[in-house]
């Protein structure tokens, strides 16, 4: 019998928006993305980092755009990425005054994929509706897709107090955090409605509602699934740092997701004090690769370790053999097509290990403690050889290596699969 979370829900429809060639939404699977933390106005900084963060798997990067010096580097920051051979599409992330930077700074309007609004200090008062849709109305001059990403730490007050006065004179059958989803869900809906009035294409808009708790996060992308068909971000604002932020993020992602609710995803965290910034690349790609949606990397299967793997070798091996892999994966995705599906096991004892083995494509049970020091490698559910003495470690990883070569490089593939 089928298990109720063993297969994904269908995706929910979606209309498709091109972003720089790549496609979120519509059939195309779900795209991971991410955002510097560089001051834009340092091209050097900002141009090794989108680098970094595209090198590691993000197919879309955001980048700040907050004033005139970071919106004349955009041009000089496309320009350096396309001579190194970065195509990857970036995004301008404006507040307050991103009308006047679109207007003063052509240039940057041209050389961005997509622009990020923010409805709620998109413009205040009688100002909001002119610059909401100056920055519209440049988006459709130059082609380029809008993301209306609403946030509700700078949600519109307006409408959130118009909705609380309206719930209160209905005998308050909402509650305050009701009222406040709601006011979300209808700052992103008013605001797309609004666009397409001004001309700009439903396959230009992509909406998002960033808030910070697990059960918002849910409770809000239900109910915009629910009442639209726009290609939705999905993100857990100021998600938080280490293993609270991926967790946090990861329930609540991965809850919309398996209901089929996402185009795009990004995993927010805040890094360490001079922090891998493609940490959050690698946690929201392992996400979807873990849930069954994309597979970005091949999988590396290894056992918790107990009482019977007081060794560490095969810790080791492990760590090293997946370090190996992220490492590599830029070449190897042009050099081995499909080695994304590779499937290796790093065992540490007698109990799981061989079994473990002949599941993957290559796999490895080392010796466990008291057990003969002797390490069987199984090779495409079928025992290769038995790996001896003080290099086994090394000895392994060659033998991947060239499993590799063989399976997946020029030829190998086909020959592999007859």
């Amino acid at each position: 019998m089928t298990g109720y979370f063993s297969t994904p829900f269908p995706r929910r429809h979606s209309v498709g928006v091109d972003v720089g060639g790549v496609t979120v939404g519509g059939d195309a699977p779900v795209i991971v993305q991410s955002m510097t933390n560089t001051d834009t106005a340092d091209i050097d900084q900002t141009v090794a980092q989108v680098a970094a963060l595209h090198r590691a798997g993000s197919e879309i990067v955001r980048i700040t755009v907050d004033r005139d010096e970071s919106a004349a580097a955009v041009p000089a920051i496309r320009e350096r990425l396309e001579r190194l051979g970065i195509n990857v599409p970036l995004v301008g992330d404006f507040h307050y005054i991103g009308h006047k930077l679109l207007a003063d700074h052509p240039a940057c309007a041209e050389a961005l994929a997509k622009y990020r609004i923010n409805p709620g200090n998109v413009g205040f008062k009688d100002k909001k509706d002119k610059q909401f849709a100056a920055i519209v109305e440049k988006a459709i001059f130059y082609d380029k897709p809008v993301r209306i990403g609403v946030n509700w730490g700078s949600l519109d007050q307006e409408l959130l107090t118009r909705l609380m006065d309206e719930n209160q004179a209905n005998g308050s059958p909402l509650t305050a955090q009701e009222v406040m989803r709601e006011a979300i869900v209808q700052s992103a809906l008013l605001s797309a409605e609004a666009a397409e009035q001004l001309g700009l294409g439903r396959d230009k808009i992509i909406l998002s509602a960033k808030v910070s708790q697990v059960q918002d996060l849910i409770a809000v992308y239900t109910m915009l699934a629910e009442r639209c068909d726009h290609a939705l971000h999905l993100g857990l604002t100021e998600a938080g740092m280490g293993s609270k932020g991926i967790v946090a993020s990861s329930a609540a992602m991965g809850i919309l997701l398996q209901q089929g609710i996402g185009d795009t995803i990004r995993i927010s965290l805040t890094p360490e004090p001079n922090g891998d910034r493609t940490r959050e690349v690698q946690v929201a790609q392992e996400l979807l690769q873990t849930m069954g949606f994309r597979q970005f990397v091949p999988i590396v299967a290894a056992c918790p370790g107990c009482g019977r793997t007081t060794s560490t070798v095969f810790q080791e091996l492990a760590q090293n053999i997946q370090e190996g892999i992220r490492k590599n994966m830029p070449e190897w995705r042009k050099k081995y097509p499909g080695v994304e599906e590779l499937k290796v096991a790093v065992m540490g004892c007698i109990v799981n290990g061989p079994g473990e083995s002949k599941h993957a494509d290559i796999g490895i049970s080392l010796p466990g403690t008291g057990e003969m020091p002797a390490a069987p490698v199984f090779i495409d559910g079928k025992k290769a050889m038995t790996l001896r003495g003080p290099d086994i470690a090394q000895d392994f990883e060659k033998m991947v290596a060239d499993y590799i070569e063989q399976r997946f490089g020029r030829g190998g593939g086909k020959q592999a699969a007859e």
